[in-house]
Order: structure tokens, then sequence, then C-alpha cells
């Protein structure tokens, strides 16, 4: 079995208020930063897959992500699966 990489970037759908991201940009403008707008702020997920092939490899991946690293009602997520040689 071969080694391979995940890098998964989850973020709050468009139209979710992102409290943090808001708080953050709130807090820039008033430490002078009033040209930085629209912050939204997610997660950053990686891991490493042991599987027979990318293909396999994307498969798990993608159902771990599905069953426990998102919420679909109000997240949305983007993967990307490499040898773990060459890490993300």
């Amino acid at each position: 079995m071969a080694k391979y990489f995940a890098k998964v970037i989850v973020m709050l759908k468009k139209g979710i208020l992102d409290v943090q991201g808001k708080t953050v940009e709130n807090s820039l403008k008033t430490l002078g930063f009033d040209k930085i707008a629209d912050i939204r702020i997610g997660k950053h997920i990686t891991f490493e897959v042991e599987a027979n092939s990318l293909d396999e490899a994307k498969e798990i991946a993608n159902a771990a992500v599905d069953k426990l690293l998102y919420n679909p009602n109000i997240e949305t997520y983007t993967i990307e699966v490499e040898n773990s040689t060459g890490k993300l």
C-alpha cells in the first residue's frame, strides 16, 4: 500500500454569516486596515491515507470528509490528494 496526503479546505457556504470572519474584519478596520473586506475564516485539515491507488485514496479521503469533517448544511469543502512524497 502507498501513502497519500490529503489537504481539505472547509468554508461556510455563501449566505451563512461568518461571525469569526466578521469579528476579525472589524478588528482589522479598527487597526487601520480599512481596505480589507469580506473576510471568511474556515478550516484547513491535512491527513495521510494508505491506499492501493490515488483513486482509492481520493475515495477514502472524500468519505472521511463527508462523514465527519464538514457539515453539508452550512459548509462546503475542496480536497486535494497526492502521493505523500509531494506533500501539499
